[in-house]
């Protein structure tokens, strides 16, 4: 048995935090995995792993060596789709990271387009709100909703990203069209708990500045549909991604409030880790969202 195989099934126990459920993901026995992991140790003369009945963790050295380990099976997994690539044209699995309020709205349809277009590409869909380490957590590609800081990750913008606040007529009706971004505080709004600023709106006063403005209301939610769907039933002001409220504006069910206080730096990204060699198919993918979101746009336009 060689030692890559080895390495790869320490991974999987690692990344699904324990033999059985690592067994279930890659199909493997539980008891072939803990074999491939016992002999890992002997190999390198340490324990990687703390075992009880129940339960497992990470020994000093094993947190050392699976950073590394990750690295080493990343680097030989690339050069292999570098040989397929050329090959045998874009075939595999991305293992692709997205925020829950990307399905939400519906936009996982781009997803389901691309592996429909391109059979001989598989995808590992996650949908997790948090931000994922690429590098650490072995993703290929991650979508993000948000403004880009992390200069120690490759990114493409598929498309702007635009937040806004919203409300029902009949709240508008009860409470007052808000003039100014310091209004918000003395109206009831919904707090989506994902934003990072949470109940701090940070909005634009009329001479350009930031302004932060802290809202309060009956909900605070970390789902941006579900935050949408307080707005309608009139419990308050809701801040939410334009995507998400577009067809609520469309046929009059929302109002947008404040338009021209609302920030414009964010955008929808495609971020992957900085690699000497980029996989085709996930150059593939990204360009095939770039193309599909753009023509979101004009559809929605």
């Amino acid at each position: 048995m060689d030692t890559l195989t080895r390495m790869r099934a320490f991974i999987a126990v690692v990344e699904n935090e324990g033999f059985s459920a690592a067994a279930r993901k890659i199909g493997r026995s539980k008891a072939l995995l803990s074999k491939y992991v016992r002999e890992l140790e002997d190999e390198l003369g340490a324990l990687l792993l703390n075992r009880t009945t129940r339960q497992f963790s990470l020994t000093e050295l094993g947190h050392t060596y699976y950073k590394r380990a990750v690295e080493i099976v990343r680097e030989i997994d690339t050069l292999q789709d570098m040989v397929r690539d050329s090959r045998e044209g874009v075939r595999g699995r991305i293992k692709v990271s997205a925020p829950r309020s990307f399905a939400d709205a519906s936009l996982d349809q781009a997803l389901i387009d691309f592996v429909a277009a391109n059979p001989e590409i598989g995808l590992d869909i996650h949908l997790d709100d948090r931000f994922v380490d690429l590098v650490e957590e072995g993703f290929d590609l991650a979508i993000r909703v948000t403004t880009l800081e992390d200069s120690g990750l490759i990114a493409r913008r598929l498309a702007p990203f635009r937040l806004m606040i919203t409300a029902t007529p009949e709240t508008i009706a009860k409470y007052g069209m808000p003039e100014k971004p310091e209004d918000m505080a003395k109206r009831p709004c919904i707090v989506d708990t994902n934003a990072r600023r949470r109940n701090n709106w940070v909005l634009k006063s009329a001479d350009g500045a930031p302004v932060a403005v802290t809202v309060n209301g009956p909900i605070e939610v970390n789902s941006p549909l579900s935050a949408r769907l307080a707005v309608l039933a009139n419990l308050g002001f809701g801040m939410s991604p334009d995507f998400v409220v577009r067809e609520d504006l469309k046929e009059g069910r929302l109002v947008q409030v404040l338009p021209d206080a609302m920030l414009t730096e964010a955008g929808i990204y495609a971020v992957y880790p900085h690699r000497r060699y980029l996989p085709a198919k996930v150059r593939a993918f990204v360009d095939f969202l770039a193309d599909w979101f753009k023509a979101y746009e004009q559809r929605s336009s």
